[in-house]
């Protein structure tokens, strides 16, 4: 019997957390890695280190592997297409993929799907932005179409003297995307996987809370989001990934907008696990990295179900303590029900090391299960 292997281009958190499901389920699995030092390398065996830009170093790791998958979404399409024409089985497709590469093709796509936007534009200088302005009203909200991520390459501009400010911006890219400043109530996750033969699976809708423009925590299922919201909000992300031939697991993230039918507007996409989807891995029947392996080797999918009425993950970022380990014994003491999941990264002030996952008890209401979430997440950020 012969098990599949899987290539991941991209040795970051995410491959890593793939690693785990693999060997559970008997795969094999290879990291094409941007260095030594990302934190995939340690956990998988076959991890050669190269650029994902260049495609013969590609071509060189898609040698022997059953499917070829992603850790991030940056390669370029173009090499993706010739490894396709060579027989490489690529999984999202590069069709797909663009939409979470390119804003303005993402926003052309939804627009087409008749879902729902919020006000947009390509704009290539500063008058094509004051005319936005004053079409739609300040402030507005000028994005790069290609490699923002965590609140990077995202500007608010508040009247036409930040346009102005702002003209420098076309030097590096353009067109560019500019967008109204939606008003919402919070923002929320639409996770999903889809296989390429068509069996889709959707999550509960969960709420993820950002703070300077990073994922701080998330609750699953959204609290008291209405029902209409969250099954039509579903629906938009299954449809979106049908429509656009995606497979793998993608995310939807959205603005809730009460008072504004349909209730949300659609902000991003990701074709690749998810940091809103980190709660899956405990608080699921089936986690969205075991998700995205079964959904890449059109394998049946697995149970979207929650194990508890109230899951919470909450991220922890690097702070003073700089030997997490140290504060494990603290940390776990104090909440015995913890999931801890550590990305094996060198502690930097701001940057995302780990995560922690609660379930909470049929007894339990939110604040309490957050409040456990991040009294752990506080100690092994802090120390004990």
């Amino acid at each position: 019997m012969t098990f599949p292997v899987i290539g991941v281009v991209g040795g970051g958190q995410l491959a890593r957390m793939m690693a785990p499901p693999a060997v559970a389920l008997g795969f094999e699995l290879r990291v094409l890695a941007e260095t030594p030092e990302v934190c995939a390398v340690p956990v998988v065996a076959t991890a050669p280190v190269g650029d994902y830009k260049d495609l013969d170093t590609l071509r060189t790791f898609a040698r022997g592997v059953d499917v070829l998958t992603f850790d991030h979404e940056h390669v370029p399409s173009e090499h993706l297409q010739t490894l396709i024409a060579e027989g490489v089985n690529v999984q999202p497709r590069p069709d797909a993929l663009i939409n979470a590469q390119d804003k303005l093709v993402m926003r052309a796509a939804i627009e087409r799907l008749g879902l729902p936007n919020p006000e947009w534009a390509a704009v290539s200088c500063v008058a094509d932005i004051e005319a936005f302005g004053e079409l739609n009203g300040w402030p507005v909200v000028l994005k790069t179409p290609r490699g923002g991520y965590d609140g990077k390459g995202v500007k608010i501009l508040r009247s036409p003297d930040d346009a102005a400010a702002a003209a420098d911006w076309f030097e590096a890219m353009s067109p560019l995307l500019v967008e109204e400043m939606v008003d919402f109530s919070r923002e929320l996750s639409a996770l999903v996987a889809r296989t390429p033969s068509g069996e889709a699976r959707a999550w509960p809708v969960a709420e993820s809370i950002q703070v300077d423009g990073v994922c701080d925590e998330v609750i699953a299922p959204a609290p008291a989001i209405p029902a209409d919201v969250a099954a039509q909000a579903q629906a938009a992300a299954l449809l979106i990934a049908g429509e656009l031939g995606v497979t793998g697991v993608m995310a939807a993230e959205l603005f809730e907008t009460p008072g504004r039918a349909p209730g949300y507007l659609i902000n991003e996409l990701a074709m690749r696990p998810h940091n809103t989807g980190h709660w899956t891995m405990d608080g699921a029947v089936t986690g969205q990295f075991e998700q995205h392996l079964r959904a890449v080797l059109d394998l049946p999918l697995g149970s979207t179900h929650a194990l508890g009425e109230i899951v919470v993950m909450k991220n922890f970022l690097g702070g003073a303590n700089q030997d997490l380990f140290s504060a494990y014994g603290a940390a776990l003491a104090a909440e015995p029900t913890v999931k801890v999941h550590s990305y094996g990264k060198s502690v930097r002030p701001g940057r995302k090391i780990g995560h922690v996952n609660v379930i909470g008890s049929a007894d339990d209401d939110v604040a309490t299960v957050r409040a456990r979430a991040t009294t752990v997440a506080n100690i092994i950020r802090d120390g004990a």
